[in-house]
């Protein structure tokens, strides 16, 4: 997973669990508990149940998708003393509630009367479903559809759900523009053009390792200057080569 990304992952996940007072069918970071209990009543399955149904809106679950749910299974069973058993038990869940869609209100309405009492914490909950919607950079008008019904089940406000798709449209457009100029600065550090073919551009890249090699400029007796600036020119080099290659696989 993209490492920004896993770092809002890990945080919006700590937000939703740091310091909240449990009453047997919570989540609680601060102590963990050896539930025994029907998970599909608890906010951990609950949750699960909710990113399945926003996962398979779209009517397919990406590789993105499947890491980041990976990764919340991981993170929630591990608040329970019995960590595996929990994980399976969860993934379970999450494979059934791929199933259909029938029943999201109802398991939003659950949530809800779990978090009553929190309302930024739904928020938050509602922020971590956007961050999956949206972690494939696309926005589907159908899990738009499905956050917009769990957003008025959990009873979050319209401006505060506009103002999160709002933030996250323009997280991953900025995250986009940046993979764009970063691709377009590589074809220039390699004298290369996009409508060049791998071979050309391999051999572009050649020359360029021929003339910037370190061990090859000292052969020649170069001046050190000359070598060291050749050698933050190959890792230049290097690079640019490496991110046409990803984006062409």
């Amino acid at each position: 997973m993209n490492f920004i990304l896993f770092l809002v992952v890990v945080f919006i996940f700590y937000m939703l669990t740091k310091n909240y007072k449990s009453d047997g069918y919570n989540i609680n970071i601060n102590k963990k508990q050896k539930f025994s209990g029907n998970l599909e009543d608890h906010e951990a399955g609950l949750l699960i149940s909710l990113m399945a149904k926003v996962a398979k809106a779209d009517g397919h679950v990406s590789e993105l998708e499947a890491e980041l749910l990976s990764n919340t299974l991981t993170q929630l069973s591990s608040v329970f003393q019995n960590q595996a058993e929990v994980r399976e038990k969860l993934k379970a869940i999450y494979k059934r509630e791929l199933e259909g869609f029938e029943n999201t209100i109802e398991i939003a309405k659950k949530y809800y009367k779990l978090t009553r009492g929190d309302y930024q914490k739904r928020v938050m909950t509602l922020e971590y479903l956007l961050n999956l919607a949206y972690i494939d950079n696309e926005f589907t008008n159908e899990e738009r559809m499905i956050c917009e019904d769990i957003a008025d089940a959990l009873e979050i406000k319209k401006s505060d759900f506009s103002a999160l798709v709002a933030k996250f449209r323009n997280f991953y457009a900025n995250q986009y523009n940046n993979q764009v100029n970063t691709l377009e600065n590589a074809y220039k550090v390699l004298g290369a053009s996009k409508s060049d073919d791998m071979a050309i551009i391999k051999t572009k890249y050649k020359k360029l390792v021929r003339q910037n090699h370190p061990d090859l400029l000292m052969g020649k007796g170069a001046e050190q200057s000359i070598i060291d600036k050749a050698t933050v020119k190959l890792q230049e080099i290097n690079e640019a080569y490496g991110i046409i290659k990803k984006s062409r696989a």
